[in-house]
C-alpha cells in the first residue's frame, strides 16, 4: 500500500459522504482510507455506513486507542497505518484532496519524510475561517520560515504527508491536539530529515462545527514555536 489516507473524525455525519467521494473523484494511485472515530455513537459512523454501500467504496475504520481527541486519533490512526506514506486530512473537505496527488508526487522526487501542503507559500491561500486563528497561523508560518529558517510556510497546518518510517522512529510529546504538526516538523527540521512543501487552498468548512480549540492549544503551539528558534542556535 503506498498510502494511507488519514481522516480523524467527531461527528462528521454531514460531510463524510463528500469527502469520500471527493477523494474517489480527484486522487490517483494506491490508496487506503482510514477513518478514526473516539465513540461508537459518533454520527460519522452511519453515514459511513451509507457512503460505503452508495460510492462502492471500502474505509478501514479505527477506534481511538488513547482515549478522545484529534491529537490520540492521529497518534492511533500512525500506528495502524501500514504504507510508505500517511496523509492527515479532515473530513470537511478544508483541504482540496487532489493536493494528496502533488504531496505524493513531491515525496517521491525528492526522497522527502514530510511534506507540508502550505497556505502561506506562493500559489497557496486561505479562504474564511476566524480572523485572529488565521491571522496567528500566518505569523507564526512565516517568522519560523524567515527568522528561525524553517524550510516550509506553514508548518501549522495539520495537513500533512508523513513518511511511515519517520514516524515509525518518532516519540510524540503533544498533549493538545493540532500541534502534532508543528512538532513533528520541528523534530525532523532537527534531526536531519528532509521537509518539503506543496501549495494548497485551504477553505474553512460549510458543514458542522470545527473542535479546534485556539485558547487551550495556544501554549503548546507556543512550546513548539520556541523550540524551533531553540534548533536554530544548534544549526
Amino acid at each position: 500500500m503506498k498510502t494511507t489516507i488519514l481522516i480523524p473524525v467527531y461527528n462528521e455525519g454531514e460531510n463524510i459522504r463528500n469527502a469520500l467521494a471527493a477523494i474517489r473523484e480527484k486522487v490517483r494511485g494506491d490508496y487506503r482510507i482510514s477513518v478514526v472515530y473516539d465513540f461508537d455513537e459518533d454520527t460519522t459512523l452511519p453515514a459511513l455506513d451509507a457512503a460505503e454501500r452508495d460510492l462502492g467504496i471500502a474505509v478501514r475504520r479505527i477506534r481511538n486507542r488513547y482515549g478522545r481527541g484529534v491529537l490520540n486519533a492521529i497518534r492511533s490512526g500512525f500506528e495502524c497505518a501500514d504504507s510508505e506514506y500517511v496523509v492527515v486530512t479532515m473530513a470537511d473537505l478544508s483541504d482540496p484532496p487532489e493536493v494528496i496527488n502533488d504531496m505524493v508526487g513531491k515525496a517521491d522526487a525528492e526522497q522527502a519524510d514530510i511534506v507540508c501542503a502550505s497556505r502561506y507559500m506562493r500559489g497557496g491561500r486561505q479562504t474564511g475561517g476566524p480572523f485572529l486563528k488565521g491571522l496567528m497561523s500566518r505569523c507564526a508560518g512565516l517568522s519560523l520560515h524567515f527568522l528561525a529558517g524553517l524550510p516550509v510556510h506553514d508548518p501549522t497546518n495539520s495537513f500533512k504527508l508523513y513518511r511511515k518510517s519517520f514516524l515509525d522512529g518518532m516519540t510524540i510529546e503533544s498533549t493538545g491536539g493540532f500541534e502534532l504538526g508543528i512538532e513533528l516538523v520541528v523534530k525532523a527540521w532537527k534531526n536531519g530529515f528532509k521537509v518539503v512543501e506543496v501549495p494548497t487552498a485551504w477553505t474553512d468548512r460549510v458543514r458542522g462545527k470545527s473542535n479546534f480549540q485556539l485558547r487551550k492549544w495556544l501554549p503548546h503551539y507556543l512550546h513548539w514555536y520556541f523550540a524551533a528558534f531553540a534548533c536554530t542556535k544548534d544549526k
